[in-house]
C-alpha cells in the first residue's frame, strides 16, 4: 500500500508542475559549469543559480588550503565536538568569528555547526522552551520554520517586514521570554529585513533578535561581515546565525551570541551535541576564506557584484517596459538575489526550460518555497560573472518576452 500511496502523491505533484529533479555537475561551481541534463548528456551552461556570491568556491587558494588541511588533520573529525571532534582548526574559526562580531555583540562567542539548517534548528529549539513565545517572519527560511515547529514554545507569525504589526503582537505577549526570528536577506526575494527597527522592538519589549544572515554574510558590509556590519548594529540581544557554504565558498555554519547564550547552546542544542563535527580540513580552509572576504579581493568582488546587480535590474526593467502585456515583475532587491516573478508553475518552468535550451541555467522556484501564484526565476549573481554574461541573459529574456507577448496576442 505504501508504494501505491506514494505513487499517487507523486502523480499529484507532477500534475501541479511541481516535480523536482537532481542534476549532476561535472566541473567546479562557476558561472560556466558543465552539467548533465535530463538526457544524461554533459553540457556547459551559463549558471545564474549559485549562492557562491563572491565566486570563492573554486578559488585556487581555497583548494590549496583544503589540501593543506587534509595533510594536517586527515579526513573526517571522527566524533561530535564534545567527544573528540573539536580541533584546533575549529577553535581558530570560532575565535575569528567572535572577534569579527565583537563590535556588534558584547561578550561575543561563536559556535560552529555543519550546516545552516542545523544551526537554525539548534538555536530555535534550544531557546524556544515552554516559557517562550517565538515571533517568526512570514518569509523565513524553512529551517527557521521547522525550528519553530519543533520548539516547545508558542509561535506567532508576523507579516513580511511588518514592524508595526510585530509591535502590536509583542505588546500583547505575556511570555517570559520573547524571540524575534528573521532572515536578514530573504533567500527567495533578495530584500533585507528592517533589522534596526526589529532590534529597537527587541530593546523596547525585552526580547531577543535571532538573525539568519545566510545570504548577507560575505556580501553586505564594508568588510563583508554581513547585515550587522551593514546596519552598524550593536546589542547583546542579537543572536546571529551565518552559513559558510554560500559567499564563503566552503561549508558549515556558525552562531555568534553573548557568551552565556552560546554556552547554553553548547550544553542544550541537540543538533550540536549529537552530530559529528565538520571535517577539520574544511575548518582550516575557512580561515583562508575569511582572509579573502575581508581583503582587497573581497572588496573588489563586492563592488563588481553591485555593478552587475545594477546592470541586471536596469536591463530587466527595460524589458518589462517594452513588454507591458506580460504579467512578469521584478522583485525589489539590494542583493545578488534578483527574482523575476512569472506567476504560474507551468509558465515559469517553461521559461526556465527555454533558457536552458539556449545554454542558461536559471531555476524556476515554485510552491511551497514561494506562495501560490508567485512562481519565479530566482536569478543569482556571482562576482565571477562578467558584464557579457549578464548581457547574454538579458538578451535571452528579451527574446522570450517578445515571443510570449506575440503568442498571447
Amino acid at each position: 500500500m505504501l508504494i501505491e500511496h506514494l505513487q499517487s502523491k507523486l502523480r499529484a505533484i507532477e500534475a501541479q508542475s511541481l516535480t523536482r529533479f537532481l542534476r549532476e555537475a561535472e566541473s567546479p561551481t562557476a558561472p560556466h559549469q558543465t552539467v548533465r541534463g535530463a538526457d544524461g548528456l554533459p553540457r556547459e551552461l551559463l549558471m545564474f543559480c549559485s549562492n557562491d556570491y563572491l565566486g570563492l568556491a573554486a578559488h585556487p587558494r581555497l583548494a590549496e588550503a583544503l589540501a593543506e588541511g587534509a595533510r594536517l588533520y586527515g579526513g573526517g573529525s571522527g566524533a561530535s565536538p564534545l567527544v573528540s571532534g573539536h580541533s584546533v582548526a575549529h577553535r581558530r574559526v570560532t575565535d575569528t568569528l567572535a572577534d569579527w562580531f565583537s563590535p556588534h555583540i558584547p561578550k561575543a562567542r561563536a559556535l560552529g555547526f555543519c550546516t545552516g539548517y542545523m544551526a537554525n534548528l539548534a538555536v530555535v529549539t534550544a531557546l524556544g522552551d515552554v516559557e517562550t513565545e517565538i515571533f517568526s517572519e512570514t518569509l523565513n527560511h524553512a529551517s527557521l520554520i521547522d525550528g519553530s515547529r519543533l520548539a516547545r514554545a508558542r509561535t506567532t507569525r508576523y507579516g513580511h517586514a511588518d514592524v508595526a504589526g510585530l509591535r502590536t503582537l509583542l505588546a500583547a505577549s505575556t511570555a517570559k521570554v520573547k524571540l524575534i526570528v528573521t532572515d536578514a536577506v530573504f533567500s527567495m526575494d533578495g530584500d533585507i529585513a528592517p533589522l534596526p527597527a526589529l532590534l529597537a522592538l527587541a530593546e523596547e519589549f525585552d526580547a531577543w533578535l535571532i538573525v539568519d544572515d545566510a545570504h548577507g554574510f560575505g556580501v553586505l558590509g564594508r568588510k563583508g561581515r554581513g547585515s550587522l556590519e551593514h546596519f552598524d548594529l550593536c546589542s547583546e540581544r542579537l543572536i546571529l546565525v551565518g552559513t559558510l557554504g554560500k559567499a564563503a565558498g566552503l561549508a558549515g555554519a556558525f552562531v555568534v551570541a553573548h557568551e552565556t547564550i552560546t554556552e547554553y547552546l553548547l550544553q542544550a542544542a541537540r543538533n550540536y551535541i549529537f552530530s559529528t563535527a565538520s571535517p577539520p580540513a574544511v575548518e582550516h580552509a575557512l580561515l583562508t576564506s575569511f582572509d579573502l572576504i575581508e581583503s582587497e579581493v573581497g572588496q573588489q568582488r563586492r563592488e563588481h557584484l553591485k555593478a552587475l546587480q545594477l546592470q541586471l535590474a536596469q536591463g530587466i526593467k527595460a524589458i518589462l517596459k517594452r513588454h507591458r502585456g506580460l504579467p512578469w515583475r521584478l522583485a525589489p532587491s539590494e542583493t545578488p538575489v534578483r527574482p523575476l516573478i512569472v506567476g504560474g508553475n507551468a509558465e515559469v518552468m517553461q521559461l526556465a526550460a527555454r533558457l536552458e535550451r539556449e545554454g542558461l541555467r536559471v531555476p524556476g522556484i515554485r510552491p511551497p518555497t514561494v506562495a501560490v501564484g508567485e512562481a519565479r526565476l530566482r536569478i543569482t549573481l556571482c562576482a565571477t560573472h562578467t558584464v557579457a554574461d549578464v548581457d547574454r541573459l538579458l538578451a535571452a529574456l528579451e527574446t522570450a518576452a517578445a515571443d510570449m507577448e506575440r503568442a498571447a496576442a
